[in-house]
């Protein structure tokens, strides 16, 4: 089978997970069922291949539909964000102090494989980190693909079930109505943020560009509309599939092995995040279910996308991933320096 012919069964195979989901009622159906479906199929050895070439080009649109949340109330509560954000940093250290050691004694990692696969950054730049100072690869990039799709699972177990919130596929909507100038607008903030994003060296440039361009856009009420609702299912079968492609070449073995160990430790990161979202709660006022988002060690765009489907602050849960990831890139390297004196 030729590549396009692998793009193109891993996309079915992520559509009918989709569907698949959807028809049986579970949360966050098209992102979890298509994520299901093209991992046992890679696992599997079945001939996938990821949709790598789209990715941006969708990363880029959700940027742009998450940005359009940035509303002018936003910038009254900002304020209200800066103990959230601080205790988003203790928890990051209390997290990376946890589950750090957690993957050297319990799982047998040596110290530097150990480090990049407990500490709660992105997957791209663990990976570049600990390949940089030697670290085993891919144990790294076994622990934080499990990690993400272990946290998309866990909060929408937790939101269904524990909060009785629907994570469903129906709960989408768009701020105002789309025109053909509000169109023009909303491609531009996708192609001029991925432009400037990739420019500026952002992380996740696709992502935080057109996010950033939106979100000006909206927050100086320049347009008040969104991508539509259906984008972003469409949205969640691609990041679905892609995530599940990353298991492609995987042991059945190995990732049994790997997935009880990612399973604990996002566990454990999971329990800091309902200790540290309760003090927030607390002390701001903000909902558990906002502040479990805000922490909640998944990626950055998929915390966002559970964001929207719940009609929580997007621009908060937003905001909170973007600190961490940035306290993660500074500060990791920084810290491994000094540890390994």
């Amino acid at each position: 089978m030729n590549r396009f012919g692998k793009i193109g069964l891993a996309l079915v195979l992520a559509t009918a997970g989709g569907f698949s989901f959807y028809a049986l009622g579970l949360p966050l159906p098209w992102m979890l069922g298509a994520l299901f479906f093209t991992m046992v199929a890679s696992v599997r050895g079945v001939p996938l291949e990821a949709p790598n070439r789209i990715r941006p080009a969708v990363i880029a649109i959700i940027g742009v539909m998450l940005g359009a949340r940035f509303t002018p109330d936003v910038i009254t509560q900002a304020l209200a964000w800066s103990q959230a954000l601080g205790l988003l940093l203790v928890y990051l250290v209390l997290t990376a102090a946890t589950v750090v050691p957690f993957y050297r004694f319990v799982g047998g990692f040596d110290w530097p494989t150990a480090y990049f696969s407990g500490m709660p950054g992105g997957l791209t730049e663990m990976i570049e980190m600990g390949e940089a100072i030697g670290a085993k690869v891919p144990p790294i990039i076994l622990a934080h693909s499990l990690r993400i799709v272990m946290t998309i699972a866990m909060i929408a177990v937790w939101f269904r079930v524990i909060q009785g919130v629907s994570v469903g596929a129906t709960s989408f909507s768009t701020p105002g109505a789309l025109g053909v100038l509000d169109a023009v607008l909303l491609i531009g903030a996708a192609i001029l943020g991925s432009f400037l994003g990739t420019r500026l060296r952002f992380p996740a440039p696709t992502f935080l560009g057109p996010m950033a361009i939106s979100a000006l856009l909206h927050l100086t009420e320049v347009t008040q509309s969104a991508p539509p609702g259906m984008m972003v299912s469409a949205a969640q079968v691609i990041l679905g599939c892609v995530l599940g492609c990353r298991f492609i070449g995987i042991h059945p073995r190995e990732l049994a092995s790997a997935a009880w160990l990612s399973f604990a430790a996002t566990g454990i990161t999971m329990i800091l995040a309902v200790a540290t979202g309760t003090i927030i709660q607390r002390w701001t006022g903000i909902n558990l279910e906002q502040a479990m988002l805000a922490l909640a060690p998944g990626g950055l765009t998929e915390m966002g996308l559970i964001a929207l489907a719940i009609h929580a602050d997007v621009a908060f849960v937003a905001l909170n991933h973007v600190v961490r990831i940035i306290a993660v890139l500074v500060l990791a390297p920084v810290t491994f320096r000094l540890f390994r004196k």
